[in-house]
């Protein structure tokens, strides 16, 4: 609940605008008149340069904004809370509902955030020894990137794999690919968070059978899988087959996991792409928390228990530049999680209650100019993160948006995480910020807002119809457009690229050549002349006719129609990627997205 509006008392003094709206305690205007009112006479607030988000109101006063466009008031009192305002009722306490100060009774004091850097480049012996690299350099978690080719769910030899190979990510073919890629890792004590999304199932097939292979119990492996297809039709567009059988896929995993794979995140539910497509910070929040809806809606009519996959729901969060705005999107957004897990899906298990989530920092905020600069970008970046009570945390290294980044860059990201956990002194304390007037106003602001966002998704009927209809494409279109204009307008200002500009060299960057391309190739010959081709092209065969089922709830097991048994038997036989994807193909067919009016 906001607070109630109230009409704003008239000054007789050249200070009448300074409550912006509210109505001031006798302390306040006497502080405005006596102290404020003087100051803004010798030095007026400046409209652009003085901070980021300043600008020009329709009076000519000066205006400042987050870095989404909301307003900033020049000061925040009780008064900007609700009159009930309380610690106890709005807050609680760490550990405890509404969970606004954190899912954990001890905060960082009982285990730090996971440091996980996300890493994937070239080949997979490559990106093997780059993770024993940060394992030994203190890391405590590997997160995969992938290559274009295997996210699209190509193989490397296919013609539309051709100039992308181990170029974003690393190329990952068959499950051969995928044992020499955590060679020498212990699966059953590394965390590993892989980043896929459309062949998400078969990748996660390829991982659980390595962990098998090295004698790892399914039951113990940890990690999380991305998995959500939701978000690449509204943000990223890395998707193959059209949104309702897409949808089905990924409820196979939730179904599998919950009884395979109990510790195991069969989804990370991203909110991260979309920011870096444009969106504000609440259209993060309320979009990516709307999915992870949609997900359980799905879930439930295939006769899935809340409470039996809810717990193994997680999300996946941006951290951009503007300091309060970031830390109230996650406190708030533990807050709606709660609210709507209790609410409206019935959830009876604390567990099910609490939005767990992974926070990288912003990858579309660093730009190529004075890139250094980055590293203190990245920091605050990073911080935010912390203070507003993240589980895991990648830190992008400051070169990225040159090339992957060079070993040095990435040391210096773990680095920065490892200053924050041991130096900062952020992480003895549960919530510091918390009860500050303007965090508490702009988690209100979040909360409410997330909440406007989700009344109108209910109306086009959930968010695959409204992304049908180009909703959230739109909306994100057009917070990304006045970023823009306010950037070239320097209504924002950006160091080192529309302010404080400099001639610089070139540095120094990591380039992939086609080297890799051609190794994978040949792996890929090779491959499928030793494999048994028949076995393969039965178990195809098999995933095809389960495909082409309609799934059912299976009390006592999992749905006789779930496609992961019959990936997992493609895998085990060496079925490649693209075999297995365009298998899927042949079954569902592909997408092509609405254009946007």
């Amino acid at each position: 609940m906001m607070p109630k509006d109230k009409t704003p008392q008239v000054a007789e003094s050249p200070i009448a605008d300074v409550f912006e709206g509210r109505h001031p305690s006798d302390a306040e205007k006497q502080w405005a008149e006596k102290t404020l009112a003087p100051t803004l006479e010798k030095a007026p607030e400046k409209p652009i340069g003085a901070a980021t988000g300043v600008n020009l109101d329709e009076h000519g006063h000066a205006k400042f904004t987050t870095i989404s466009g909301v307003p900033i008031r020049r000061l925040y009192t009780q008064a900007d809370l609700p009159e009930d305002w309380s610690a106890e009722k709005y807050l609680g306490f760490p550990g405890q509902a509404p969970y606004t100060r954190g899912i954990h009774a001890s905060g960082y004091r009982g285990k730090l955030f996971t440091m996980r850097q996300f890493s994937g480049f070239a080949s997979p012996e490559e990106t093997n020894q780059r993770y024993k690299y940060l394992l030994q350099s203190g890391g405590s978690g590997l997160s995969v990137a992938f290559d274009l080719p295997t996210l699209m769910g190509y193989d490397s030899d296919h013609a539309a794999s051709e100039g992308e190979v181990g170029k974003c990510g690393v190329a990952i073919d068959s499950l051969e690919d995928m044992e020499i890629l955590f060679d020498g890792i212990d699966l059953e004590k590394t965390t590993v968070s892989m980043t896929i999304n459309s062949p998400a199932s078969v990748l996660w097939a390829m991982y659980l059978v390595v962990a098998e292979k090295q004698g790892a119990d399914w039951k113990k492996i940890s990690g999380t899988l991305q998995n959500d297809i939701l978000k690449e039709y509204i943000a990223q567009k890395e998707y193959i087959y059209p949104p309702a059988p897409s949808m089905r896929l990924v409820i196979d995993t939730f179904e599998f996991g919950s009884k395979f794979t109990p510790k195991f995140n069969t989804i990370s539910i991203s909110g991260y792409h979309i920011r870096e497509a444009g969106s504000t910070a609440l259209q993060e929040l309320a979009f990516t928390l709307y999915d992870g809806v949609e997900y359980v809606e799905w879930a439930l009519r295939r006769g899935l228990e809340v409470d039996e996959f809810g717990p193994r729901l997680s999300f996946f969060f941006n951290a951009h530049n503007d300091f309060f705005e970031e830390i109230a999107k996650y406190r708030a957004a533990r807050k709606i999680w709660y609210q709507v897990m209790k609410n409206r899906f019935g959830a009876k298990n604390q567990r099910t209650w609490l939005m767990r989530f992974h926070t990288q920092t912003a990858g579309v905020s660093l730009p190529a100019q004075q890139p250094m600069n980055n590293i203190a970008r990245v920091a605050l970046q990073a911080l935010a993160a912390v203070l507003g009570g993240t589980q895991s945390l990648h830190t992008d290294s400051y070169d990225e948006a040159l090339a992957l980044p060079t070993e040095e860059a990435a040391r210096i990201a773990l680095r920065t995480q490892q200053i924050i956990a041991y130096e900062s002194g952020v992480t003895q304390t549960i919530d510091p910020l918390g009860g500050s007037y303007f965090l508490e106003n702009l988690t209100l602001q979040m909360e409410q807002g997330g909440f406007d966002y989700f009344n109108k998704l209910d109306a086009m009927g959930g968010m695959v119809k409204a992304i049908e209809r180009g909703y959230p494409q739109k909306e994100i279109a057009e917070a990304s457009y006045q970023y823009q204009r306010a950037a070239e307008a320097k209504e924002k200002i950006t160091v080192g690229v529309n302010e404080f500009v400099i001639e610089e060299e070139s540095p120094h960057i990591l380039y992939i050549d086609e080297t890799v391309a051609k190794q994978q190739t040949a792996k890929l010959k090779a491959l499928r002349g030793r494999r048994s081709n028949e076995e393969v092209a039965r178990r195809l065969n098999a995933l095809k006719k389960a495909a082409a089922q309609e799934p059912k709830a299976e009390a006592n097991g999992i749905s006789p129609a779930n496609t992961m048994p019959y990936i997992i038997d493609a895998v085990r036989a060496y079925a490649t990627v693209g075999e297995i994807c365009e298998a899927l193909r042949e079954v569902y067919g592909t997408y092509t997205e609405v254009s946007i009016t």
